[in-house]
């Protein structure tokens, strides 16, 4: 059954009560927290947030956050914490704030439908599945991939940028949401922009 706003907005109002601060990752964060980024002078450490109301589904971060971020560190996810260190982990998402979008796919052809997807060759992305239902074999959440063989309605994803499609074993469908990591080849600031680290449960 999808869910009104009203249940939507509950969901998210639970959420934010409990998702206190912000984590950065360079890699797949899994169900644990991994991959959180460390070290740096200054240091890096989570920030603490404030959440908007929730309204139509969608709620965000009401102040700018700005992570100190040591050189050689690339962000490419941000995670929800109940505390600034250790705490319960509470999930992630990728950085760059786009849109996710649902796509299908039967293994016979290893082809992605999402249709007017957006996505053009060489667009990094990470997949995550629909209701607990699991990934497609040949396929992990929270793995980086890029797409290739891209029309309007259709992709491919290769482990590698321009590299060969994935064989998957299995039909599947899945969500996608552009990634847009962003390496640091020195110390230096990510900042997240007031309102642009969305929690969105308008997909349920």
């Amino acid at each position: 059954m999808p869910l009104t706003d009203a249940a939507r907005n509950a969901s998210l109002d639970g959420i934010r009560a409990v998702a206190t601060h912000i984590s950065l990752h360079t890699a797949n964060p899994s169900t644990t927290g991994a991959n959180e980024i460390t070290g740096g002078t200054p240091a890096y450490a989570r920030k603490p947030i404030t959440w908007t109301a929730a309204a139509a589904g969608v709620t965000d971060n009401n102040a700018a956050l700005d992570f100190d971020v040591p050189a050689g560190a690339t962000v490419t996810f941000f995670g929800l914490w109940t505390a600034i260190t250790a705490g319960t982990f509470l999930g992630w998402f990728p950085v760059g704030g786009f849109l996710p979008q649902v796509a299908v796919m039967p293994q016979a052809s290893d082809v992605f439908t999402s249709y007017g997807h957006g996505l053009t060759n060489n667009t990094p992305v990470v997949l995550y599945d629909i209701q607990q239902a699991g990934m497609m074999t040949g396929f992990t959440e929270g793995v980086v991939y890029y797409v290739i063989n891209a029309t309007a309605d259709t992709f491919q994803l290769s482990a590698i940028s321009g590299g060969a499609a994935i064989n998957a074993t299995a039909d599947g469908e899945c969500v996608v949401q552009r990634v847009q990591p962003e390496p640091f080849s020195g110390q230096g600031v990510y900042t997240f922009q007031t309102g642009a680290l969305d929690l969105n449960a308008q997909l349920v």
